[in-house]
């Protein structure tokens, strides 16, 4: 079968096209379009995109995407709302509570606190409370993915166009409803013609009898019955039956001068109405100028405001643009909390200070992931397993310095035997950029970084990894770079991107370092050949370093690498390095949580087989778990 869905438009908006098309039967469609800029539905709400519109204008079809009207407003305790004020066409309210519950309860929406109905005769109003750690835009982002607070609506513009199905576009449609308001008019003027004359008629008649009123009165009584009457009227003063007929009915109050003056003038305008008629029906332009004329009326009669808001492609609700851009500290526990906190909490300290509160762990938890990145950014988390799930860091929850954060698990599907075990902070995905890993074991593996561009619910493979081995370190690259592996026993080895060749995802990697059996990679950073910048490396007793790049020279992939830094029982094992310069800042953090803002250029710059200076005055029990790079 065939089907019609036409959506509502604003009156208003269509009349003014409707004239604008008369006035101009040349004009474009996109030019109607800045009359009709689209629907208009009597809930309001939001058309989402225009290109849905101007497929539907210009083929007849197409499929819009409306949005309820929605803010988020403050309440008392720094928490927030979302409050719903329209609805999209034909959502059923009652629904969409329910719908909202059950998201709730299922947990595929674990923000909001309390949900409530206010609506009055005023409008509608429903109150979605949020959790204090809850982010507004991402709640309500996901209440539109999940909801009808974000619905699809078919345009079908088929009409009957001379007893057949026609599929119209803007310009059609509106030229038909002109032809139809044409036939309209036509039959209109033509009825109105006809009655006109034949009244006209009748008083043509009324007017004669007037004329010869006293022989018309003598012949009536004369006649022995009304049809001889009649007969005589129409053989003597040469009238029609209906004339005739007219005037045996006519009353005698009729008679009087004044009534003579009425049919007189009635006459007189019934000739102006025909001729007008007759010109009408002669002339196409004049039944066009009565179309814009009605138009006119009936557009200062029932003419209201639009009430849906289109917007523009270019600023669709884009949750970017809701969200400042700026550095953020994630922090990930080993009992997988998240959190991200401005990077500004944290201020500059010397070296050897004892830092500031950074997490309040339990105790069997301490913090084991620490990195930057902008709130814009996408992350890609790469788990034990080798899995890759992708997360936005303005999707992570935002906590003070002390807040230990969110489990992970409820951001992102994990099922329970995965852990993550590496990140990679990316702005956007883009052809000739690659992701580089490194494992535990000193395998590399290279990829395209468009490989990892649309990861499932679930997760996609990210590497494979033989038994024992895990993932240690990603970076992303243009793949003319240098790499740098550096181990928990102090040896570092650098050799050239480009002796790693570009794998698929589902691989295993190649052998990038040759390593004792009780040694392990703990860092990887990607340098460039011109041996800009400094290594810094950090051990798990709180000393440290600077060496410059240009000390660890390239040799061949796979080789067992050079000294980095010595790792007598003062220093440990190494936990960390990282690439700096004089102008960065560096974040250190303990497996109790407490953390540490150093400048770089603090840190002396000395040789490669050196033990290093203080960093972080650890406690007992305390172990350096974590080093980050501040922008």
């Amino acid at each position: 079968g065939m089907a019609t869905n036409i959506p509502p438009h604003n009156l208003a908006e269509i009349i003014d096209a409707l004239i604008a098309l008369i006035k101009n039967p040349d004009i474009s469609i996109f030019k109607l379009m800045e009359y009709i800029p689209g629907p208009d539905f009597p809930s309001g709400a939001f058309i989402y995109g225009k290109e849905g519109i101007k497929t539907a204008y210009t083929t007849g079809k197409g499929i819009l995407q409306l949005r309820a009207r929605a803010f988020i407003e403050r309440r008392r305790g720094d928490r927030e709302s979302i409050i719903i004020s329209e609805l999209p066409y034909q959502v059923n309210k009652a629904r969409l509570l329910e719908k909202i519950s059950e998201l709730v309860q299922e947990k595929k929406i674990t923000g909001i606190a309390d949900l409530r109905d206010e609506s009055d005769r005023n409008g509608i109003r429903v109150v979605i409370e949020l959790k204090k750690e809850a982010i507004a835009q991402v709640v309500l982002n996901q209440l539109y993915q999940h909801t009808q607070m974000q619905i699809t609506f078919g345009v079908i513009m088929l009409a009957i166009v001379d007893g057949q199905p026609r599929l119209l576009n803007l310009k059609e449609i509106l030229e038909q409803f002109i032809f139809y308001r044409k036939e309209i008019i036509h039959r209109r003027t033509a009825f109105e013609l006809r009655k006109a004359e034949e009244r006209a008629h009748i008083l043509e008649g009324l007017k004669k009898a007037l004329d010869h009123l006293d022989a018309i009165i003598s012949l009536i009584r004369k006649s022995s019955t009304p049809a001889a009457a009649k007969s005589q009227l129409i053989s003597v003063f040469n009238l029609t039956e209906t004339q005739a007929q007219a005037i045996l009915e006519m009353r005698l109050q009729r008679l009087t001068a004044l009534e003579r003056e009425k049919i007189i003038e009635e006459y007189q305008g019934l000739l102006k109405q025909i001729e007008h008629h007759k010109q009408v029906l002669a002339n196409e332009q004049l039944i066009l100028e009565i179309i814009i004329e009605e138009l006119k009326e009936i557009k200062e009669k029932y003419g209201d405001p639009r009430k849906t808001e289109i917007i523009e492609e270019s600023a669709e609700l884009n949750l970017e643009d809701l969200i400042i851009e700026e550095d953020m500290v994630v922090s990930i526990t080993h009992s997988g909390y998240i959190k991200r906190s401005p990077a500004s909490l944290y201020r500059s300290q010397q070296r050897g200070g004892k830092g500031i509160a950074g997490m309040v762990t339990k105790e069997d938890d301490f913090v084991e992931h620490l990195f930057v990145a902008s709130t814009h950014s996408y992350i890609l988390f790469f788990t034990s397993s080798g899995r890759v799930y992708w997360l936005k860091v303005h999707q992570i929850p935002e906590f003070g310095r002390a807040t230990r954060g969110k489990a992970l698990v409820n951001l992102l599907e994990l099922p329970a035997e995965e852990k993550i075990s590496a990140f990679l902070s990316v702005k956007e995905f883009e052809e000739g950029k690659f992701i580089v890993m490194a494992t535990r074991k000193g395998l590399i593996k290279k990829s395209s970084l468009m490989d990892y561009s649309k990861p499932r619910r679930d997760g996609i493979i990210g590497i494979e990894l033989e038994e024992g081995d895990e993932l240690i370190a990603v970076a992303l690259t243009d793949g003319k770079q240098d790499i740098l592996l550096c181990s928990a026993k102090g040896k570092a080895i650098r050799f050239e991107e480009s002796q790693v060749r570009c794998m698929g995802r589902v691989t295993r990697g190649v052998k990038g370092f040759e390593l004792s059996s009780d040694d392990a990679v703990v860092g990887m950073e990607i340098v460039s050949p011109e041996n800009g910048g400094t290594l810094l490396t950090v051990t798990e007793n709180g000393y440290g370093k600077r060496t410059e790049i240009s000390a660890y020279r390239p040799q061949g992939r796979g080789g067992s690498g050079i000294i980095n830094i010595q790792t007598p029982p003062r220093n440990g094992d190494v936990v960390g390095v990282k690439q700096v310069s004089d102008e960065d800042d560096l974040i250190l953090i303990n497996n109790r949580g407490r953390m540490i803002r150093i400048s770089a250029n603090s840190i002396p710059i000395i040789g490669r087989n050196t033990k290093g200076v203080r960093l972080f005055a650890v406690g007992p029990e305390e172990k350096v778990v974590g080093v980050a790079r501040l922008a």
